[in-house]
């Protein structure tokens, strides 16, 4: 695999952002939005993390939008995504 540009990482970081601010906005904790979700604390932890490497696939982004009731249009619809 190749090696992730500047470019790549900044995505990953938006990424993560937008999944924290999308779960803070319901008013959870990580605990809370897990329990109420049926998955592990660490998952969300794992998703929120600029640490980690990997970023959070499509089809996890995907499955945080169900958790919200949201689509992947609103998920990218903010200025953080939008080409300046």
């Amino acid at each position: 695999m190749a090696e992730r540009t500047q470019e790549d990482i900044i995505l990953k970081d938006k990424i993560a952002d937008r999944i924290e601010f999308l779960r803070l906005k319901t008013g959870l904790s990580q605990t809370d939005f897990a329990k109420a979700h049926d998955i592990d604390r660490q998952t969300i932890n794992r998703w929120e993390s600029k640490k980690n490497k990997r970023g959070v696939a499509i089809y996890t982004i995907l499955k945080f939008c169900n958790m919200l009731g949201i689509t992947l249009d609103k998920f990218f619809d903010t200025d953080a995504f939008k080409k300046k």
